[in-house]
């Protein structure tokens, strides 16, 4: 903060660019605002050593290729993107039951299905660049429930009870959350959460009030937002409990890994694509079928 300081005393802009391995601090982050003149802060998707191959290609681009500088990073979606025929193929091999849904059908099914306390494997689109998922490789719950941290951690990632989860929000609603309305697309920055909402989102609350906040654009991720969207028409928080698709592994990038990380764990259901892949069917195989309850967790 005092370089920061000292930096704005040099040069009087009002905004600053974070990247290296110190822009992946998200609790600096989200206090940069609040301890220095800096009135916008960007942190780039891939802010750490990975970025540098966006660097790089810039480099190539505008120096060796004498090409204008256009380019502006507003999403961190990439990398690559299955089919519907692939996700298909995938589901098929291993002759799982499924559903296929229209978008709208799809997003009101998911919400209702968050609101019954299932945990829903969200793989669409491209995968994100960086390390954080952003809403096309994510595990998506309700956040008002304050059992939903434990189940997730105990049920799907098999790691430590207080770990935490980020609140995925409508962009244009972060003021009315959290205490300062600046936007987070990549997972960048910690902030405080209104005190008058902590009861609200207890899932996705730190122990200090604060939330490691994604701010959500229709623009850039038109489905994300529409599925937050709904969730918001029937509960009026606009905002999902978000944490990545994986089990102590990377973030699953194709199908068969999506599949592979929703039979190996208790996740209720894979909406993979169009695809809805329930857990709780009656015609799903035996053998996939649920090892705990969410009545053993903490026992």
């Amino acid at each position: 903060m005092h370089l920061l300081n000292r930096l704005h005393e040099q040069t009087q802009c009002p905004n600053i660019c974070m990247t290296g391995g110190v822009a992946m601090n998200s609790v600096a982050n989200g206090k940069i605002t609040q301890q220095t003149p800096f009135e916008n802060v960007y942190i780039p998707a891939g802010a750490a050593d990975n970025g540098t191959s966006f660097g790089a290609a810039f480099h190539v681009w505008c120096k060796e290729l004498h090409q204008p500088r256009t380019f502006v990073q507003n999403h961190a979606l990439w990398g690559w993107e299955a089919t519907p025929e692939e996700c298909l193929k995938a589901i098929n091999e291993l002759d799982l039951p499924y559903e296929k849904l229209e978008e709208n059908e799809l997003v009101d099914k998911v919400t209702d299905l968050m609101l019954d306390g299932k945990v829903v494997g969200w793989f669409q689109g491209r995968i994100e660049f960086g390390a954080r998922a952003l809403g096309n490789r994510s595990l998506i719950a309700d956040p008002r429930r304050t059992d939903m941290r434990d189940i997730i951690n105990l049920r799907i990632k098999f790691r430590e009870k207080f770990r935490p989860f980020a609140p995925s929000i409508l962009e244009e609603k972060v003021g009315e959350w959290f205490e300062i309305d600046e936007p987070a697309p990549y997972m960048e920055k910690v902030f405080p959460i209104l005190k008058e909402r902590h009861a609200e989102i207890p899932a996705v609350t730190h122990v200090d009030g604060s939330g490691r906040l994604q701010s959500v654009s229709k623009e850039t991720n038109p489905l994300y937002h529409k599925l937050i969207s709904k969730f918001e028409e029937k509960t009026g928080v606009p905002i999902v409990l978000n944490t990545s698709l994986n089990e102590n592994e990377p973030i699953v990038r194709t199908p068969e890994e999506g599949i592979s990380c929703f039979l190996r764990t208790d996740m209720d259901v894979l909406a993979l694509g169009p695809f809805l892949i329930d857990r709780n069917r009656e015609d799903f195989p035996d053998k996939y079928k649920k090892r705990v309850s969410i009545n053993q967790i903490g026992t």
